[in-house]
């Protein structure tokens, strides 16, 4: 994990990591077509997905650094589904090892729900 990255410190990876406890705290998701809007990106492409698999990459990297799961796991397709640069970046810091979908699937389902709960509204005590 390096410290330097082509986004920290900018202006897109603070909005794009404040979309993603939005998200989170509601208990929901974000596109990668509304991360690329947050972003000023085309809406599709490989430039995009390239883009915008390296913030969220910077940004699941600070995540766990932190103590904290995955944040860039709210972050979907149109389909509603984890992308593979999802799965790889879980595998190069160590918290998945298997490479089934079944592996994935379970995985992903498990640091989504670590992440609601991170990121969870606490409701005032009446």
């Amino acid at each position: 994990m390096s410290s330097e990255g082509k986004y920290r410190n900018t202006k897109e990876y603070h909005l794009v990591y404040t979309e993603l406890i939005a998200a989170a705290r509601y208990r929901g998701t974000v596109t990668y077509q509304e991360i690329a809007k947050i972003m000023g990106l085309p809406m599709r492409g490989s430039y995009m997905g390239s883009q915008i698999g390296h913030i969220l990459g910077e940004i699941s990297e600070d995540e766990v650094k932190a103590g904290r799961p995955m944040l860039s796991a709210v972050a979907v397709n149109v389909q509603g589904a984890a992308s593979a640069g999802f799965f790889n970046l879980a595998r190069e810091l160590g918290k998945i090892g298997g490479d089934s979908s079944d592996e994935e699937t379970a995985f992903w389902e498990k640091e989504k729900a670590a992440v609601y709960e991170t990121w969870k509204v606490i409701l005032p005590k009446e």
